[in-house]
């Protein structure tokens, strides 16, 4: 990919860009808190899918429900802002990168699940206690899937 504008460039000439390349401990530092976020969010997400696919019958989703929905926002934030830190340590690099492009479609895809899911009327039913709709269930279906595919697509991006 080519870099036109030198937006690559700059980023990889930010501060906080040099001071990962220069210090192992602030990259690890970034890295271990781009990991607790992902953390974060597949571990809040992937109990809510759950439930909200039958499972863990035992645990009301008035309760699950917007615990884990806040706890997987905090996680992708934190996911968000440290992973683009680590992306501006080489950026040239990271945007020709394949499994790295794989990772931001399947990203924006999970993302735009999200949004789909929370705009739907019957989640928000689901959410208070009601039986989750076909229509819940298969975003819910989706989002484990596509959150999974967005962990092994990031793993991937040091092995391509």
């Amino acid at each position: 990919m080519d870099d036109p504008s030198g937006l690559l460039a700059a980023l990889a000439d930010w501060p906080g860009a040099r001071a990962l390349r220069q210090s192992w401990i602030a990259y690890l530092s970034v890295n271990a808190a781009h990991i607790l976020g992902v953390g974060l969010l597949l571990g809040a997400i992937l109990v809510l899918d759950l439930r909200l696919l039958g499972g863990l019958r035992a645990v009301p989703l008035a309760v699950l429900g917007p615990l884990n929905a806040r706890v997987a926002a905090v996680g992708a934030g934190l996911a968000i802002v440290t992973g683009l830190w680590l992306f501006s340590v080489q950026p040239a690099e990271y945007a020709q990168n394949p499994a790295f492009q794989i990772k931001l479609g399947l990203l924006a895809a999970a993302l735009a699940n999200v949004v789909v899911q929370h705009a739907n009327p019957a989640y928000a039913r689901a959410i208070e206690g009601n039986p989750a709709s076909g229509g819940v269930r298969l975003s819910a279906a989706a989002s484990a899937l596509l959150w999974l595919a967005v962990l092994v697509a990031g793993r991937s991006i040091g092995f391509v």
